[in-house]
């Protein structure tokens, strides 16, 4: 069966919800198409000489700035596919109303073939580019980090920016995903992987639904499957373990394990730093495919690696009854004619994955108000509560322990609020888009949410007066 590209896949997507929104094409034409595309090549020196590295930045969408959207370093990196990832940042942001447009960027590299210095020189020779054509800046255009990039190179990206823009004020602004100590924000490093967890929460709260699929209402017990034990994968399957769901299937790019008597993550996770293998965990079945992972028996299945990874081959042999899409376009637009046609309820990347994007505006905003969010409040608080413990124990005679005291009184911090914040985002994006699916009967939340952020874009383009 011949697959579309990554972004012909978004296009299809994008073309199935606009049919049931009355706008103009060529108004619908701007927001499907990216506004502007960077690809460049920049030399770097290694061990072996000189090697000519390839790159870009894509702004698919400026009805919000500044455009928002991670940087990854990969092999796997093209046109086609960063394309495809700064379309989806546009309708992620609109779903669960941040007012970002959408970007992405990659470079075409391998990073466990370069050492941290040689990776440093790359990393800041991409943000030179950057700052030279206005592809990044706290109100313009801000990275953040994707698959093979995290905190250290987001903290190499500011450092460049700062540098060549002396004396900018909201410098720090320009990337998010940075180290607390340049910046960054509590709770960010966990948060696409929280965010899954509140969005599966959510679904299989609905008992409604849940009696659709022969499921109970609730997480406990719930057996579940993780391809991907990166950032995204590992937070997810460890809050959804907490939540009393049962991991039974994790996998890596190795191979993947299997016991459907459950797994607790954290083990799993120090046996494949001692042995560099998930594989030949203690009880656990091995599988040799990681993609073989995502047909086994299980209720909710998480793929958290890469896209394109259930399509038209493999997706009649899914066996979950609901998938949450940790990853960015893990299921091609075939492959979910099949699975919606089985029954299955997908939660789709562009909702399930929005925590990373969500944490990454409240860190945003942290740099531009140059305070740490909770510093004003939290002791206030504290004091307030602590006066009405001290009315209660007068009207009732009874005495709260220091203890208890102390946990009832506890104002919230940084990581509190974040944790807050994001868990209400997402259970009201899930319900906004629930309630379109309901509206226009017998389409999947993935249909759903795009004619959500299409309808948001389009309203915003008429608003500012560009289209009749």
């Amino acid at each position: 069966m011949n697959e579309t590209s990554f972004f012909g896949d978004v296009i299809t997507n994008f073309d199935k919800a606009a049919k049931y929104l009355d706008y103009p094409s060529g108004l619908l034409e701007q927001i499907k198409e990216c506004n502007s595309i960077y690809h460049f090549r920049f030399p770097v020196e290694t061990d072996d000489g000189v090697e000519v590295v390839s790159a870009w930045r894509v702004e698919h969408s400026h009805h919000r700035m500044p455009t928002k959207g991670g940087i990854r370093y990969s092999l796997d990196v093209n046109e086609d596919e960063v394309k495809a990832l700064a379309a989806l940042m546009t309708y992620k942001c609109a779903v669960v109303d941040v007012p970002f447009g959408g970007a992405k960027g990659g470079i075409k590299i391998n990073p466990k073939e370069y050492t941290a210095n040689q990776l440093q020189r790359i990393t800041r020779r991409y943000t030179a580019e950057l700052v030279k054509k206005n592809f990044i800046g706290p109100g313009v255009d801000v990275p953040a980090p994707d698959y093979g990039t995290g905190e250290r190179e987001m903290a190499w990206m500011v450092d460049t920016y700062l540098a060549l823009n002396p004396g900018s004020l909201d410098g720090t602004a320009c990337v998010t995903g940075k180290p607390i100590s340049q910046g960054g924000i509590r709770g960010r490093r966990e948060a696409t992987g929280r965010g899954v967890y509140f969005a599966v929460r959510e679904a299989c709260a609905k008992a409604d639904d849940m009696k659709k699929l022969g499921l109970t209402p609730g997480l406990e017990g719930k057996r579940v499957v993780v391809q991907g034990l990166g950032n995204v994968g590992y937070h997810a399957a460890k809050f959804l373990q907490e939540g009393g769901a049962v991991i039974v299937g994790l996998a890596e790019y190795e191979g993947a394990i299997y016991n459907p008597k459950g797994f607790d993550v954290d083990e799993v996770v120090k046996h494949r730093k001692s042995t560099r293998s998930i594989l030949s965990y203690p009880g656990a079945k091995n599988i040799s495919s990681s993609k073989d992972a995502l047909e086994l028996e299980c209720d909710i299945l998480i793929p958290a690696a890469l896209e394109k990874q259930i399509t038209g081959e493999n997706a009649a042999r899914i066996k979950a009854k609901i998938i949450g899409e940790g990853a960015n376009g893990p299921t091609s637009s075939d492959a979910e004619e099949v699975l919606v046609n089985k029954g299955i309820l997908i939660l789709p990347d562009m909702y399930c994955n929005a925590g990373g994007v969500t944490v990454s505006y409240f860190e945003w905003l942290k740099n531009l108000q140059h305070v740490r969010m909770g510093r004003m409040a939290k002791r206030y608080t504290e004091s307030s509560y602590s006066q009405l413990l001290s009315v209660i124990e007068k009207v009732t005679g009874e005495s709260f322990t220091p203890d208890e005291r102390e946990r009832t009184i506890q104002g919230p911090d940084e990581e509190a609020l974040v944790n807050s914040g994001l868990e209400d985002t997402m259970i009201s994006a899930y319900n906004e888009i629930r309630e379109v699916s309901k509206q226009y009967k017998g389409i999947s939340l993935r249909t759903a949410a795009f004619i959500s952020s299409i309808d948001k874009i389009a309203k915003s383009y008429l608003e500012m007066g560009i289209f009749p």
